[in-house]
């Protein structure tokens, strides 16, 4: 270890970059659908020995090892990103005559923007950089703040946060509930960059001694927390709703062709009124996956006159659909991205529409410029669509109540807001079909069940194309159904949070292992330029 981290630290040029760019993507394959998170040690094992290489000699150049480690950082970020993210593409090949030309910023674009804040991240690193295992802190208090900063700069894109990696099954998610995906993004930094110090020798007994600790710490409060999670489960109100969710597989290109919208609203309603299985409850809800009303639902009241016809007395459609608002004389009407509660009658009894759009595919930011060079939005909507005020709970005669969360939406757990307390269940409707038989889905999904930990609440989850499911508060998938699977899912769902942390408890504990970070960071690099000098 210590001859391969010597070759590793003296690396110059394009090599140095080209190692730096194959460990970020080496990083990758902790995510789903692979979840291999060992792949990780390997990663950040190697940004700290390129991270000793770079800030070698130059402590008397405060500028020169910041740029230095930005660089560094900003490779290691553009091949995580690039590995991590490149299915995005697909979006762009639905409409491949209008969009393929874009498919570079997709795939290299996106990443090499979302890549400075990992620059940032060892940047910031490289300040309080020194021999020992203070350098690990620091590594891990600067991605730690990269991957907040992400989280809601330009609207934010918190994707594949570093903390995805340490958690692919639910025995390893439950600490992101205690202290946040950015708290658990730098915690699991000091952990996989921690067999560096086998290569260095300097911190490695101390250095491996907290990095085993923090890992057995977040494995053994997932096995205590579902250990339990059964009497949790148990004690919490009992409203036992039976829910139908349809994934009707429908082909986006299908979506896009207006000539097509009877019969894709004809494969919904017949997936919706299929008989239950045999000794299964009638479902109460029936849920359609996001803008899978191929209407303007207000214009056309036979629609709701059809939907009326299928449901059952006492069912109730949940279902995604744009809505249409007036914006007064002389101005075309304003779009939103809604989901839409609809009675046995086809009256509308709820609605809430989606507050977080996704920017290039529902909204044109600087739309003046991006106009005047010929790029527009993803979505074909005259002036994209509306952000909502605000996010509103959909509460059923029955009395449960959804907290809707519409496609992208799931990935912020910043935007939940204590009205999800009064929620029974979380509702995230998506339309993956936009990237294929790709890693994207499957990533979706595991960020959206996190959410069900931090919030306490189990998670209804329909998807135009995968990943449907049913997951407890405990992001165990109750039943679901993987991609390409045109089916329903019958299934049951209960009221009420179990106990959880709140979001300001977990901010308040990520900022607490920031300032134990710094401080380890500090001390070590004190004692290292005294040693230096």
């Amino acid at each position: 270890m210590e001859r391969l981290a010597g070759k590793v630290m003296l690396l110059w040029g394009w090599r140095r970059a080209l190692l730096a760019i194959v460990a970020g993507a080496i990083g990758a394959l902790a995510l789903p659908p692979v979840g291999f998170f060992a792949a990780f040690f390997i990663s950040f094992t190697l940004l700290v020995w390129l991270m000793d290489g770079s800030t070698a000699g130059s402590e008397g150049g405060f500028f020169r090892r910041f740029r230095s480690t930005f660089i560094l950082g900003w490779l290691f970020g553009f091949g995580y990103f690039v590995a991590g993210l490149w299915w995005l593409g697909n979006a762009l090949l639905v409409d491949s005559d209008e969009f393929a030309w874009a498919l570079p910023l997709a795939i290299f674009g996106l990443p090499a923007y979302l890549a400075l804040f990992y620059g940032l991240a060892a940047a910031l690193a490289g300040i309080l950089w020194s021999d020992g295992l203070g350098r690990l802190a620091a590594l891990a208090l600067g991605f730690g703040i990269g991957e907040w900063l992400r989280s809601f700069i330009l609207t934010g894109f918190p994707w594949n946060t570093i903390a995805y990696g340490i958690m692919p099954i639910p025995l390893m998610m439950q600490s992101a509930g205690v202290v946040g995906i950015f708290g658990l993004s730098m915690l699991a930094v000091f952990i996989f960059a921690a067999p560096a110090l086998i290569g260095t020798r300097k911190g490695m007994v101390g250095g491996l001694a907290i990095a085993v600790l923090l890992f057995t710490a977040h494995l053994g409060y997932g096995a205590w927390r579902l250990h339990g999670a059964d009497a949790l489960m148990a004690a919490r109100p009992q409203q036992d709703v039976s829910v139908r969710l349809v994934q009707p597989v429908i082909d986006q290109a299908r979506k896009m062709d207006n000539s097509d919208r009877v019969a894709i609203f004809e494969e919904h309603l017949a997936l919706s009124s299929a008989p239950p299985a045999e000794g299964a409850r009638r479902p109460d809800v029936i849920v359609w996956p996001e803008t899978s009303l191929p209407f303007i639902l207000t214009q056309n009241q036979d629609a709701l006159a059809r939907i009326a016809d299928v449901l059952e007395d006492g069912q109730v459609l949940i279902a995604g659909a744009v809505r249409a608002e007036d914006a007064g004389p002389g101005r075309p009407p304003r779009y939103y991205n809604s989901v839409y509660a609809i009675d046995s009658q086809g009256q509308i009894i709820g609605a809430s529409d989606k507050v977080h759009l996704t920017p290039f595919g529902e909204y044109l930011p600087y739309e003046d410029f991006f106009n005047s060079v010929g790029i527009g939005n993803i979505v074909d909507m005259p002036g994209g669509y509306t952000a909502g005020s605000r996010r509103s709970l959909i509460t059923l005669p029955s009395g449960a109540s959804f907290y809707p969360l519409i496609c992208y939406e799931a990935i912020f757990p910043d935007e939940i807001s204590a009205d999800a307390e009064k929620a029974s269940v979380i509702l995230n409707i998506t339309n993956d079909a936009w990237f294929g038989i790709t890693p994207g889905p499957y990533q979706h999904f595991q960020q959206a069940r996190v959410r069900a930990i931090e919030t306490g609440l189990p998670l209804i989850r329909d998807a135009n194309n995968g990943i449907s499911a049913v997951v407890d508060p405990f992001g165990r998938m109750s039943t679901g159904l993987d991609l390409n699977h045109k089916s329903v899912i019958d299934s049951t769902f209960g009221g009420g949070p179990v106990s959880h942390w709140t979001n300001f408890a977990r901010e308040t504990h990520l900022w607490l292992i920031a300032a134990a970070m710094f401080l380890i960071a500090v001390i070590s690099r004190q004692g290292f330029k005294s040693r230096v000098n």
